[in-house]
């Protein structure tokens, strides 16, 4: 196998091969994907898109084919500001990594929903609330003016950058952190 080719041991099942692209040896992999993850948002990614397409290299996508499938969850779903679109590419990365092969085993199925209400409680305590309107400090119903210009004063005003980051960070945390080494 490959140098980088690393294991992720998951509840209830063999040992699943994915990539570690991480270019500095000595940098953290997690700050290494939220990097990523800020520049693909800085680009003009969604925040689903720019999550998802972070572990592009894990999933088995190219990063555009990853950026396509996450689009339609960017702005909590379409815009319509329900589930926050950092929370919904980290989720589709988690699916990925903690698959349930078998939808009649409930022992997995009940693993990967807690891994990622885990997941979703640690994004709430540091960010507030996992729905987009509430992190923008919106009512519901109320709308901001789409697509927004992104300059620096968007990426200062708005805290989609920082919960872009911070799902990436929890990937890295609860799934991508118990990997361990092959030969």
């Amino acid at each position: 196998m490959a140098e980088n080719m690393q294991t992720i041991n998951s509840p209830e099942q063999n040992e699943q091969p994915c990539q570690n692209t991480g270019t500095d040896p000595e940098c953290p992999k997690s700050i290494q994907r939220a990097d990523e993850t800020e520049r693909l948002f800085r680009q003009g990614y969604s925040c689903s898109s720019s999550v998802f397409a972070a572990f592009a290299d894990i999933v088995g996508m190219t990063t555009e084919q990853a950026t396509k499938v996450a689009c339609p969850f960017g702005a909590g779903v379409g815009g319509i500001r329900e589930v926050c679109g950092a929370v919904s590419g980290m989720t589709m990365v988690a699916g990925y990594l903690l698959e349930n092969p078998d939808p009649s085993n409930q022992t997995c199925k009940k693993a990967v929903y807690n891994e990622v209400k885990t997941m979703c409680q640690a994004f709430e305590e540091t960010e507030g609330s996992l729905i987009c309107r509430e992190l923008l400090g919106l009512k519901k119903g109320e709308t901001l003016a789409e697509p927004a210009i992104r300059d620096e004063e968007y990426y200062r005003s708005r805290p989609c950058l920082r919960a872009c980051r911070r799902a990436a960070q929890l990937i890295d945390q609860h799934i991508l952190s118990r990997k361990t080494t092959t030969p």
